[in-house]
């Protein structure tokens, strides 16, 4: 096999340029606020490892080094020596992005369910939060500010036609028809949409770069605040409908709730597929029932529909201009979950989302919603509890119980999009390793965080414990939900304008029109900061904070880890040939095709060996969500075919497993074989690697970690070195996460300070 051609890219994705996010370069010569670095296959999150992993890890003593070490982000693959394999398709087929889409994490097409039973899993797991707002966003409305929201008919008029317009604006319009079209390969959230900004635009933009790294860190760091409120308000809020039974005693209300939610995190480690397919069902009779809610009192005074007239809403404002702006703060709970509704896209995609909304969940919201304005307008006392009133005595206790379910499924919503946002944080270098559990072998979105499940539940339980009551979260669960929906329909106007290449006017149309009502239900929200609105601000500066720092200490570590490896040519020129060769084949999971796998040039200085096979495995995260399995492998011969020491380049999106064992498999069953003498037609089949001639089940791995020790350099705050080495410490053992066999892995270190 000759010298490889350089720069080489997998069929349908462009050479990695210094100006490519996805390209995921070395962090010295990236420009400020670029793409994130994603994280090498030692370190999926681009983390040094603070102490050597035990026995229990790997066989082997770590061995220390004095030279310092740092996190391997993976550098852009321009300008290295990469053959791409040829992909098992016709030549010339250029798979793009789309062509992958709804592909599980092994790249094989992922099973194709009825779209009924995809709508129903939807259902049971994506519209739980927008779905119990009528449990207590209307109360809110007329309860806040000392009831300044009067039961009148202008005011009641003027609500439901706010909350009417609010759905079909933010949710319908724009979510549901714009920006869930801004997929990357299938999957949302504001995170995967950064991911997709990042690796679309060029470097001739990079002030626009920096805007959307910051935005969707600050957009993520607000949802974390929201998949803490949405539990804690939802199960409350259904848990006080018991104040409307009597029949119950109020005193159950905190025990029951905690036991709910205690048995709900319990139950995510079986996954959203078999969450969904439980839930669905009761979603559906939830909906029913907030239609037949609605109905009886609709029919008894069809008034109330004229508020489907925006006029209303308009002549509300109007006249009463601060009772309004008062009104609109709660309104906006009517739309908590959108975010949400994005998130989840990947576990079902976006058509089975649509569908429900527009035939099921949206008409049983208006409906209900309706209902409660026509009994307000007959029964000014029922603002207490509009949304109990609805039903007759003997129907409360069962409503209560259905309610309870219903805002049990509210709360997998944002759990669900809080682990899908989670994982694609560690692939953008944002937060340390993580362990991700596959919970579905067909849906790569559907996976399990155990780490992320356990802080949420404490952080609920908190909040149960400390506010006790759904009303006093209202304030801070608005301006959660209206400062995230702002943050993703800035970044979605930035691709529109940028990548898609709308025209400007319709850019500045979307801004004005939704913008500016997502920018007063804002404003309406920030007066409520000393009421409880400071809470999901502190949750998103304390995990911005560490996002920014884990970005900023890792690239700072990155540097040094690369001076002290050196360059790989050299040593496969040089150490490599005078060691002397032993039997074996030897894998070295390493992040940067440029320099020298730390523990392969620690192996050779101090034992003078070399093993007679050597691959040096490096996971290239691209940043889309899955990556074809024909087209995941390259190889580089290291410039000589027979000297045994061959470097294998492994594509992974951000919802793939780095599986290091399973990349090697696929390279030596795709590569490992000659060609047949018969081959005659080889567009169906692969180059041959005669390195990869191996057999991966005699495989043994060396990791390289690194130990960070405090230093006196200035190249970081002291407090933020502190927070910095208390993230390493806390990330996951790489072992685990690359999935490497204990039995067969050596475990070697080196130190820094920091």
């Amino acid at each position: 096999m000759s010298k490889h051609a350089q720069g080489a890219s997998p069929v349908g994705e462009p050479a990695p340029t210094p100006s490519d996010p996805s390209s995921e370069r070395p962090a010295p010569a990236a420009p400020a606020g670029a793409g994130a670095p994603s994280a090498p296959v030692g370190d999926p999150a681009g983390a040094p490892h603070s102490t050597p992993v035990g026995p229990a890890a790997g066989a082997g003593a770590p061995v220390s080094a004095t030279a310092p070490a740092v996190t391997a982000e993976i550098p852009g693959m321009a300008g290295t020596r990469l053959s791409h394999l040829q992909p098992r398709s016709a030549p010339g087929h250029a798979h793009d992005e789309h062509t992958h889409r709804g592909l599980g994490p092994s790249g094989t097409p992922r099973g194709h369910k009825p779209l009924p039973l995809l709508m129903l899993g939807a259902l049971g797991v994506v519209f739980g939060d927008i779905g119990t707002s009528p449990l207590y966003s209307l109360q809110t409305v007329f309860s806040t500010h000392h009831n300044a929201v009067a039961p009148t008919e202008g005011d009641v008029l003027g609500v439901i036609s706010m909350v009417l317009w609010c759905l079909i604006v933010i949710v319908t319009v724009s979510y549901i028809g714009l920006i869930m079209r801004a997929d990357n390969q299938g999957e949302g959230g504001i995170l995967s949409l950064t991911a997709l900004i990042l690796r679309k635009l060029d470097s001739g933009h990079r002030r626009e770069i920096a805007v959307a790294l910051v935005l969707g860190v600050i957009g993520a760091s607000l949802f974390y605040g929201d998949s803490v409120i949405t539990p804690a308000i939802s199960v409350l809020s259904a848990f006080e409908g018991i104040e409307v039974t009597g029949s119950v005693p109020n005193e159950v209300i905190i025990p029951g709730a905690v036991i709910v939610l205690t048995v709900l995190f319990a139950v995510q480690r079986w996954g959203t597929g078999r969450i969904g397919g439980a839930f669905g069902p009761i979603m559906v009779l939830w909906f029913l029932t907030l239609a037949a809610m609605g109905l009886p009192q609709i029919l008894g005074n069809p008034a109330i529909l004229r508020a489907v007239s925006p006029h209303y809403a308009l002549a509300f404002m109007i006249d009463r201009p601060l009772v309004a702006f008062i009104a609109m703060g709660a309104v906006v709970l009517t739309i908590t979950g959108a975010e949400a509704l994005y998130a989840d896209m990947g576990h079902f995609g976006r058509r089975p989302i649509f569908l429900a909304w527009t035939c099921l969940v949206l008409p049983a919201l208006a409906i209900n919603y309706f209902g409660q304005g026509a009994l307000i307008l007959a029964d000014p006392t029922a603002v207490v509890n509009p949304f109990f009133s609805l039903v007759p005595d003997a129907l409360r206790l069962p409503l209560v119980v259905l309610a309870a379910a219903a805002t049990v499924i509210a709360s997998q919503a944002v759990i669900s999009g809080a682990f899908s946002v989670s994982r694609q944080a560690t692939r953008l270098s944002l937060l340390p390793r993580l362990k991700v559990t596959q919970t579905d072998k067909q849906h790569g979105g559907q996976i399990y965080i155990g780490r992320i499940n356990t802080l949420l539940f404490l952080g609920v339980l908190a909040l149960v414990l400390i506010f006790q009551h759904s009303s006093a979260l209202a304030a801070a669960y608005g301006l959660a939900v209206t400062a995230t929906i702002i943050l993703v329909l800035a970044l979605f106007l930035l691709l529109a304008l940028r990548i898609w290449h709308w025209p400007l006017w319709r850019v500045v149309l979307m801004a004005v029109i939704v913008g500016g009502l997502e920018l007063v239900l804002l404003a309406a929200n920030i007066v409520k900061v000393p009421a409880g609105g400071w809470l999901p601000l502190l949750i998103a500066a304390v995990l911005t904070t560490i996002m920014l720092t884990w970005k900023k200490g890792s690239k700072l570590l990155f540097g040094r880890r690369r001076a002290m490896e050196g360059p790989i040519d050299e040593f496969v020129s040089g150490p490599a040939r005078e060691a002397a060769r032993v039997p074996g084949l030897a894998v070295y999971p390493h992040g940067d095709p440029t320099t020298v796998p730390l523990a392969l040039r620690t192996n050779v200085a101090m034992n003078h060996v070399i093993h007679e096979h050597v691959v040096i495995v490096t996971m290239k995260h691209r940043g889309v969500p899955h990556v074809h399995r024909d087209d995941r492998v390259f190889v580089d011969a290291l410039g000589d075919e027979s000297d045994g020491i061959v470097h294998v380049s492994y594509q992974v999106g951000f919802h793939d497993s780095q599986d290091v064992p399973a990349a090697l498999r696929t390279a030596v069953e795709q590569l490992g074989r000659p060609h047949a003498p018969d081959e005659v037609d080889c567009s169906t089949c692969t180059a041959h690697a005669p390195e990869l001639a191996v057999d991966p089940e005699q495989a043994i791995y060396f990791l390289s970690v690194f130990r960070i020790e405090p230093g006196a350099d200035d190249s970081l705050p002291r407090w933020q070195k502190g927070l910095f080495r208390m993230l390493e410490r806390a990330s996951a053992n790489r072992t685990q996460v690359l999935h490497l066999p204990p039995s067969r892995t050596v475990v070697m270190g080196a130190e820094t300070e920091l």
